[in-house]
């Protein structure tokens, strides 16, 4: 009896052990945002009630009504462009991403305006790193309307940029991030978390129309591919052939490829034994190449039956590749994955039969793309304070990363590598005649790898920061013909390695501090003129007695006590005044009113000498008495 007890316990323990497995299994929903550029509201779309985003506090530019310029694109309303006046490049900056590997596809659009149709070309880049360079005409073509990579998010933030490059203003439809698994689209061992995987062609063979992983109810970790259909490879040479049948082996992780992408196929016939595929590519670059095969066709049901070989610009990748051998079962999903350098502008993929014909479910070319090291933060940070303190025109932009991608770096800006910290660093800055305003912030002194600066012929106000004299590396500073006002910074005096150093046409007064007077008599080049108020070098006027900072600031302070003291004296004096004034006051009061008493005491005694004798005792009596009391 016990021992049916602890069997059937142990049975239970075991079914919930094994639906707990399957739970966790099964992944949870991946990460998405989809935004809507240009939307005020948040939208959503048919027919599968996609929801967008409003774009809002994400980047810059202006935003429109949309053209939409393909069936594929998003039937979304609005965009955003970015004009040249609002800078060269410009950034959607997309933060609270949890880290992880992402497909981020970005849709393009025109403006829905008859002075604004002209086709914009630009160029893109995420995290630093140019992706996509648009090409003309990409308005007609489905696959050209939008970029696609795969990236991953290691600082739960993304950054997307669109580069002008003076074919018209960057149009952008919507942007999504969607997460995909973390091993996704692994081919091998070159394979990092520092390397972008850019979609340069996906086609679904055998079918003529294009769809999404949703249209083929993909699995939502697929990252929602897009498919490309093409009913022939050969322009009638071939033959494309479907299946309702199901397929196994597909939808799987990492990759989670749709069941219905192997439910067609392209096969070669005798008049073209061959199946072939060609598409431009850019030279020097490393593609990473993806085949898709399902032997779904009911006459081949054995192996040995349909072999051949894969060839990318002439080179044997793949060898006696027999699709019933290596997946035991027809109907039944294989992938076969190669990375390959391409020296020219042009690849060429053959499918080569050696029994029976060749076959193709769908292929994918994926361009593998280095990531940029990126600028040092606090570098980026100093820039950005730098761009607000002086005031910068928004056509300058120093939106993004300063000096990568290493096409597009900040105007104005220098960079160069720095091995230490395997980052860009800021080497120069070059902002002369660019109609500057405001001050320099004592931040510049964070950009401590600045050989250069110059920032002449500006309208920049203040005091020269005293920090610059940390820059221990800097060459040249410019700072002429500004309004820069208050001494120059002893701190200057520091710079052994300053070689030129023009300061002139400011309102700068005060010593030339003594270690920068003597220096030009050494080879550098320093020019102080046109500041009315500098003395104390040749050239210059001559100063008065020099006092140091010590001595000025006891002067500061003896003057303020002394003044203290001046204030308390003349409050004494006051206050005696009032004293004084208040007790004449009193005095002249009595006065008055002893003068008032003699003068009816005179009256009183004129009047008692002329009157009659036969006055009462009484009235005697008073007199007598009241005398004394006037008297005293």
């Amino acid at each position: 009896m016990l021992a049916t007890a602890i069997s059937w316990l142990l049975f239970v323990s075991s079914i919930f052990s094994l639906a707990a497995y399957l739970v966790s299994a099964v992944p949870n929903e991946p990460f998405a945002i989809r935004i809507s550029c240009g939307a005020r509201e948040d939208v959503r779309t048919k027919p599968t009630n996609t929801l967008w985003y409003r774009d809002f506090g994400y980047t810059g530019g202006r935003y429109t009504n949309a053209s939409v310029t393909s069936s594929i694109v998003p039937p979304l309303q609005t965009l955003r462009y970015f004009p040249l006046s609002d800078g060269p490049e410009n950034c959607y900056n997309i933060n609270r991403i949890p880290n992880g590997h992402y497909a981020v596809r970005i849709f393009f659009a025109l403006v829905a305006d008859s002075d604004l149709q002209n086709e914009p070309v630009f160029d893109i880049s995420v995290d630093g790193t140019q992706t996509y360079s648009m090409k003309p005409g990409w308005s007609i073509s489905d696959d050209q309307s939008f970029m696609e990579a795969l990236i991953f998010v290691t600082k739960r933030s993304l950054s997307a940029c669109f580069h002008s490059t003076g074919h018209g203003d960057p149009s952008i439809l919507s942007i999504e991030i969607l997460q995909v698994d973390a091993n996704a689209y692994n081919y091998g061992q070159s394979r990092s978390q520092v390397m972008i995987l850019r979609t340069a062609k996906r086609l679904s063979c055998g079918t003529g129309k294009a769809a999404f992983d949703e249209d083929y109810n993909g699995d939502h970790w697929g990252g929602d591919r897009f498919w490309l259909g093409t009913p022939s490879l050969s322009q009638g040479s071939d033959q494309s052939i479907s299946t309702e049948r199901s397929i196994a082996e597909a939808s799987l992780p990492p990759n989670f490829y749709p069941k219905k992408l192997y439910q067609s196929a392209i096969i070669s016939t005798d008049r073209q034994p061959d199946l072939t595929f060609e598409m431009d590519v850019d030279p020097g670059k490393n593609y990473s190449i993806w085949f898709h095969f399902a032997e779904i066709d009911p006459r081949v049901t054995n192996e040995e039956e349909r072999v051949f070989d894969i060839l990318v610009n002439g080179d044997v990748i793949f060898e006696n590749v027999d699709i019933i051998r290596m997946t035991g079962e027809g109907y039944t999903a294989l992938v076969l994955n190669r990375t390959v350098a391409v020296s020219g502008r042009t690849l060429t993929i053959i499918l080569h039969p050696t029994k029976g014909y060749a076959i193709l479910n769908a292929i994918e070319v994926l361009e593998i793309i280095p990531s940029e090291l990126r600028t040092l933060p606090e570098e980026v940070s100093t820039l950005q304070t730098l761009k607000t303190s002086l005031g910068l025109p928004l056509r300058l932009g120093w939106n993004g990363d300063p000096c990568v991608p290493q096409q597009h770096p900040w105007s104005g800006v220098d960079c160069q590598y720095d091995s230490k910290s395997v980052r860009w660093v800021i080497d120069g800055l070059g902002l002369d005649n660019q109609g500057l305003k405001g001050f320099l912030p004592s931040d510049i002194s964070k950009l401590k790898h600045l050989v250069s600066i110059n920032l002449s012929g500006n309208n920049i106000q203040g005091s020269i920061p005293f920090s610059m004299g940390t820059i221990t590396g800097l060459q040249t500073l410019d700072l002429s013909y500004n309004q820069f006002n208050g001494s120059i910074p002893e701190s200057l005096g520091q710079l052994k390695s300053l070689r030129i150093l023009n300061l002139n046409g400011n309102l700068l007064s005060g010593r030339v501090p003594a270690n920068l007077g003597g220096r030009p008599l050494h080879g550098a080049s320093f020019n102080f003129t046109g500041n009315a108020g500098l003395c104390d070098i040749p050239g210059l006027p001559t100063c008065g007695p020099h006092l140091s900072i010590g001595a000025k600031v006891g002067i500061a302070l003896g003057s303020l006590i002394a003044f203290l003291l001046f204030l308390v004296c003349l409050a004494c004096w006051w206050k005696r005044r009032q004293n004084i004034l208040r007790i004449q006051k009193i005095a002249a009061s009595r006065e008055a009113s002893y003068a008032k008493a003699r003068t009816n005491f005179g009256r009183d005694v004129q009047m008692t000498k002329h009157s009659p004798p036969q006055r009462t005792h009484d009235q005697s009596r008073i007199a007598t008495e009241d005398s004394p009391a006037l008297l005293s």
